[in-house]
């Protein structure tokens, strides 16, 4: 029974492979939280000298296996000592890994970027900073037969998985280089700070594809956000985000926002803030977010309510995200709250 199923899974995987022409970037409900996977101009755009995040997402849990992705980076402000004090060199890198149906097909990139952000305007009370970063991408996405079962590896009794698959384009997939871009506008004032940013991923559109088309290329991925923070009290900081996502034919746009409650003095750099909040992801989920910052350390959780058409099933599936911020030294500065993002 389980080669059967096994087998019937094949042929299910194989004609969206077939159907698939292009392939697709992994997205996150927690954007906010996976800087470097959003803009290269936010490396360096940091409350404190380093930063280092880690994101994991269980997609689609319950009625099948998972699309699970991982993700980890790592970014830091350099040249402090030899650049303005108006001006940040941010240097960054980060690695990613995505699977489908329990391993079968596997995707993996390491990406490195530069950032420098200088401020262009301001005064006591204000400022206005624009950055431009760039990044570039190498990937490898891989089959794994050993998890699959082909027609030609039946020997007219039973599938035999030692016999040739007859697949062999399906090998022969090659690793990538692509290259992204992106700008950033912020603007800080006492209590409330706001950024706008843009980026383009996969420039370059690199050739990857299991089928040998040379039309079959990774679509360039377009992202528009804006992030707004405001102190509303001596306890409670708003902080509110939007994204819009574009790639290839998929599109998707995400908005919402989290209240932060400080258990802990706003003026100290030990920050103690216990986050709750809500988003929407267009025609798919609504997102409740819960989180706790302690000191350096940040983690957010949030759980997908599925409005699509996959919730009319009998089983739902389930889906949700784990996100870890660490952070380096960092001094409280006028004009500067601190939020997700940073």
């Amino acid at each position: 029974m389980g080669k059967v199923y096994r087998l019937v899974a094949t042929l299910v995987f194989l004609t969206l492979v077939g159907l698939r022409t292009e392939a697709q970037d992994p997205s996150f409900s927690q954007f906010f939280a996976s800087p470097l996977n959003i803009n290269p101009a936010l490396t360096g755009n940091i409350n404190g000298e380093w930063r280092l995040v880690s994101n994991l997402r269980y997609q689609w849990a319950g009625p099948a296996y998972p699309y699970v992705t991982g993700t980890i980076s790592f970014d830091k402000k350099i040249l402090r000592n030899k650049l303005p004090e108006t001006s940040v060199l941010g240097v960054g890198g980060m690695l990613m890994y995505d699977k489908v149906m329990d391993g079968v097909l596997k995707s993996s990139y390491a990406s490195l970027n530069v950032n420098y952000n200088i401020q262009v305007a301001g005064d006591d009370y204000s400022s206005h900073h624009v950055g431009l970063g760039f990044g570039g991408i190498y990937g490898n996405r891989r089959m794994d037969f050993s998890r699959l079962i082909f027609g030609n590896q039946f020997n007219g009794t039973t599938f035999d998985k030692n016999l040739p698959t007859g697949e062999s384009s399906l090998a022969q997939m090659k690793p990538y280089f692509s290259t992204s871009v992106g700008m950033l506008y912020s603007y800080n004032t006492e209590y409330a700070n706001v950024d706008v940013g843009g980026s383009a991923f996969h420039i370059n559109k690199p050739k990857q594809t299991f089928v040998q088309d040379e039309n079959q290329v990774l679509p360039v991925r377009y992202v528009g956000y804006a992030n707004y923070q405001q102190l509303l009290s001596n306890i409670l900081v708003l902080n509110a985000n939007a994204i819009y996502q574009q790639q290839s034919t998929t599109s998707y746009f995400s908005i919402g926002g989290a209240l932060g409650y400080y258990l802990s003095d706003p003026e100290e750099t030990d920050d103690i803030i216990v986050n709750g909040g809500l988003w929407y992801w267009s025609k798919n989920a609504i997102i409740p977010y819960v989180g706790l910052v302690y000191k350096k350390f940040q983690v957010g959780i949030t759980y997908d309510i599925t409005i699509s058409k996959l919730s009319a099933g009998t089983k739902r599936p389930t889906t949700f995200e784990l996100s870890l911020i660490l952070r380096g030294d960092r001094e409280k500065q006028r004009g500067v709250i601190y939020c997700p993002w940073k």
